[in-house]
């Protein structure tokens, strides 16, 4: 048997070595002697079975011929594989490794080791040279090595040789996809550099409700890109339209103007403007390039023909309706319930004594508080602070813009903080419906139970996403291929299909090269409501795709109407997840419980989400494929880089929100919301989460749910941002009332790090539940095992947290009688890496110090003899051999004993024969 072995906490530089060399030592065997980095584990979870890897268990020492190690010299970054090094049936060790200047401590046959940037790189030359070609999935994991061990060839210790052996892997047939799933090279600093300066000069224009913004880069040379500039200026900045004005010289008396151009207001023309000027592109986007020109004038007169082109809007003055129906903060929620039903409306607006508007209620914040058991409490605790209001001359695309991005069906109308009046969905609708059909007479026909749906298809958001034709060449075309046949076999059935969640949120967010962005993980909705599509509609998708696409393992979750196609190895797919569901909405049957759910409309759907970034669908199927439906206004949210609920109620229904909006804030760079920020702290201080876990025995959020947001976040880089956050909002109390980061806690974490980096730095312990472990134990010894137990960790976890007293207690102790490095070693020995981890973190200096001391130099230490020797010696083997190897251990450690010839001197005193 041929093996190869990755060193502990393999990264995808030892995994792509290992991968080649199973190509250039046919039949060989990789070994991940110690686990793999979080990245390469989450790879190998789709990609494990494209490698011949097996588990060290699985190997029988006695038939190891070879062992052929990558990317480490050392042995002890090999765990207990390094055994097999002393196997009488091994006849040969080779090594392979890129790190120059280390001494080696495994007995290579042969070597392999040089100045290039990734091991992989190595390998990757000998391939060649034998002229031996491979598959996509080996091309790819080995240029992911070459990749991440360069940095993308952008790190000091790339070479040449690098750049080479990644353009051959493409020519093997890398997949980018992939690649770029698991390595993400962002803008060049150039264009960040302009980025930021762009928004530091924009200027701006309001005219007739729109915002126009220009601004003039002026460089030394000709800057690549400036499209992608223009598309994220527009995304960071809530405007309509944007000229972007690029200057540089060609000479001493000559310069180079570019100007691009982009548009979302409703009937202006960009094409016809830049035409005038020789450039020239679509009405929303287009673009010049002149010579020797004045660039301020040039602008200007761009400027001003896009303010000609601007139309002339109603105003709110005209569409508002008067009195409006109000109440006050401290009407109950038995109340306002009371008041909606009387009157048939949907909300209610609350106003002060005073008359000022101070918020507004809807019916759905009103059944939810109902139904946990708020009736008495006042609506100034449910209601929506942060409203969206207008004034009088505020004009019909901004209100229609606010109705359709927040969905919101009714506006109040403020004039000198006073509630002049309100203008609903149905005003806006009526005069829409007048515009695109003038010659229509019979208005009473108009169906007002259709407003919300024809509201939503009237107005356009300000959508950055491709349209059609644009996402069509902007993603890999088999990717595309599988979305149109799943949206065509959607219309076959009257349904709607839409591309939801995060996949949605992170096309905003990022830019891709054209044709080859390939989503991995793919969550699909169907909205067949309005052709009364019953629960099953999602899963019968699936099924009918897997009829096309039979490579495909099909995977259905009838409790929550779901079903998954997986496709592995496929060759045009490669590895993707696609999750099909029925587009529904969800039910809490009490706080902290999984929901109930039932089939609905998209709207219901991404209502039910947890952010409004997360609450982005786009649909697929025609007549409008590519549309962007943002109902709340995450498009707006992330654009102003915010992370805003989408209803009062839905820390208290699901609390792990808490934590991933927390996640979501801290990964991002976003701020959370004021008013969601609001949301949070009454959900955990109110106390319903304490009386949930009292009344119900299964509460998923606080237990197996929230484990897994904490494993989200504290395996994350960001995790210590995201503790300091989670602390400040007084959300760590979803773990236990009492935690809190405090100066001993951030202590004994900054100890725990250090730790972690001496004692484990290339991972064989798993860093998060550390981190967490460390958490709990700060709490009062009776509540460790009891938090830990609820959060379902491993068992060797909870019982460490439950003898954490008796073996701190026996440490502190025992430690400072301690006269001898000796006894030091025989009192630590007893316990593993974690418990002596936990232990030192909560000790005092001293004590620490000598923990250190044990765990950097004592526990190391070996006797000058072994067993072998003893044998030679004429000592025949026996229990005794523990006793006469413990003895020269402590002799050895205390000094007693310092070179062979003095072990075997004491041997001879002690222990004659």
């Amino acid at each position: 048997m041929d093996l190869i072995l990755c060193h502990t906490t393999a990264d995808f530089d030892a995994l792509g070595a290992a991968v080649g060399l199973t190509r250039l030592l046919s039949g060989s065997k990789i070994v991940l002697p110690g686990g793999s980095h979080p990245t390469v584990r989450d790879f190998l979870a789709l990609h494990r079975d494209e490698y011949p890897l097996i588990e060290r268990r699985s190997v029988n020492p006695e038939k190891i011929r070879s062992l052929t190690v990558v990317d480490t010299q050392q042995r002890d970054r090999l765990g207990k594989a390094a055994q097999w090094f002393d196997l009488p049936t091994v006849r040969e060790i080779i090594v392979y490794d890129h790190h120059l200047g280390q001494e080696s401590d495994i007995p290579a046959t042969r070597s392999h080791i040089d100045s290039v940037g990734a091991t992989t790189t190595l390998i990757v030359e000998q391939l060649q040279q034998q002229e031996i070609s491979l598959t996509s999935a080996e091309a790819t994991v080995m240029a992911l090595g070459i990749h991440v061990d360069t940095g993308s060839l952008t790190y000091d210790q790339s070479t040449a040789r690098d750049a080479l052996a990644l353009a051959w892997l493409m020519q093997q047939g890398a997949s980018l996809s992939v690649i770029s799933t698991y390595r993400d090279p962002g803008l060049s600093p150039q264009l960040q550099q302009l980025l930021t300066e762009s928004l530091e000069s924009l200027e701006y224009l309001c005219l007739h409700g729109y915002t126009v913004a220009w601004v003039t880069l002026k460089t030394e040379v000709f800057v690549p890109g400036l499209s992608s500039l223009a598309s994220e200026l527009v995304e960071l900045t809530e405007i309509d339209a944007l000229l972007l004005a690029n200057e540089y010289p060609l000479g001493e008396e000559d310069s180079r103007l570019t100007v691009i151009g982009r548009s979302q207001i409703p009937k202006t023309n960009l094409n016809l403007l830049f035409q005038l000027l020789g450039g020239g592109g679509h009405s929303q986007a287009a673009s010049l390039n002149l010579r020797g020109v004045n660039s301020q004038a040039i602008l200007k007169q761009l400027l001003d023909g896009i303010k000609a082109q601007i139309p002339h809007p109603l105003t709110a003055r005209d569409l508002m309706s008067s009195p409006v129906r109000t109440i006050l903060p401290e009407t109950t929620i038995a109340e306002a319930q009371r008041i909606l039903l009387r009157y048939g409306h949907s909300g209610l607006f609350v106003v002060d004594t005073q008359g000022q508007l101070v918020g507004i209620i809807s019916r759905r914040d009103i059944d939810i508080a109902l139904h946990h058991g708020f009736s008495h409490a006042p609506v100034k605790g449910y209601m929506t602070k942060n409203l969206k209001t207008i004034t009088p001359d505020t004009t019909l695309p901004q209100i229609e813009s606010l109705m359709v991005t927040y969905d919101i069906g009714r506006l109040p109308v403020l004039e000198n903080e006073q509630l002049m009046g309100i203008v609903t969905r149905t005003d806006v609708l009526r005069e829409l419906h007048q515009e695109r059909d003038e010659d229509e007479e019979d208005e009473q026909k108009f169906k007002i139970q259709n407003d919300a749906h024809r509201l939503a298809n009237a107005a356009l958001t300000k959508s950055k996403i491709p349209l059609r034709t644009e996402l069509q060449n902007r993603l890999a075309p088999q990717l595309w291929q599988l979305l149109t046949t799943a949206s065509q076999e959607a219309e076959k059935r009257g349904w709607h299909l839409y591309l939801v969640g995060g996949a949605v949120r992170d096309l905003l967010l990022t830019e891709a090269v054209a044709g080859t962005l390939m989503i991995k993980d793919i969550d699909l909705v169907v909205d067949g409501f309005h052709k009364s599509a019953d629960v099953g509609a999602g899963v019968e998708l699936a099924k009918a795709l897997q009829q096309l696409y039979p490579m495909a393992r099909l995977e259905i979750h009838g409790a929550f109407q779901t079903a998954a196609l997986l496709w592995h190895k496929d060759p045009e797919l490669d590895s993707l997840w696609v999750d099909i569901a029925t587009a529904r909405t969800e039910f809490y049957p009490y706080p902290a419980a999984n929901p109930e759910v039932e089939a609905s409309s998209i709207r219901q759907d991404l209502y039910r989400r947890d952010f409004t970034i997360n609450a982005i669908a786009l649909r697929l199927t025609s007549p409008r494929t590519g549309e962007l439906l943002d109902f709340f206004g995450g498009l707006l949210d992330l654009q102003a880089k915010q992370i805003r609920v989408l209803h009062a109620n839905s820390f208290i229904e699901d609390p792990t929100r808490i934590f991933r909006g927390v996640r979501f804030a801290v990964r991002f760079g976003f701020q959370i919301e004021s008013q969601t920020e609001e949301f949070i702290r009454y959900a955990i201080n109110s106390g319903v989460y304490d009386r949930t876990a009292q009344e119900n025995s299964r509460t998923p959020a606080l237990q197996t749910r929230l484990k897994t947001e904490l494993k989200h976040i504290l395996e994350a880089p960001y995790w210590k941002s995201a503790l300091q956050l989670l602390d400040n909002l007084e959300a760590l109390q979803c773990i236990h009332p009492s935690l809190k980061l405090d100066v001993e806690v951030l202590r004994q974490l900054r100890l725990l790090e250090r730790c972690l980096r001496r004692f484990d730095p290339q991972p064989t312990l798993i860093h998060w539940e550390m981190r967490l472990e460390t958490l709990i134990a700060h709490l009062t010894p009776e509540y460790r095992a009891k938090v830990a137990k609820n959060l379902q960790l491993q068992e060797d976890g909870i019982k460490r947290l439950q003898n954490l007293v008796c073996a701190q207690t026996e440490v502190m102790e025992s430690l400072p009688k301690c006269q001898s490095p000796s006894q030091v070693v025989q009192l630590l020995r007893q316990y593993d890496l974690p418990m002596l981890i936990l232990i030192a973190v909560q000790s005092l200096r001293s004590l620490r110090h000598q923990i250190w001391e044990y765990l950097t130099v004592w526990a190391n230490v070996q006797p000058l003899l072994n067993g072998n020797d003893l044998k030679k010696l004429g000592y025949k083997p026996g229990p005794q051999y523990r006793q006469i190897l413990d003895d020269m251990l402590a002799a050895t450690l205390d000094g007693v004993i310092k070179d062979k010839t003095e072990a075997k001197e004491f041997l001879a005193q002690h222990y004659p024969k």
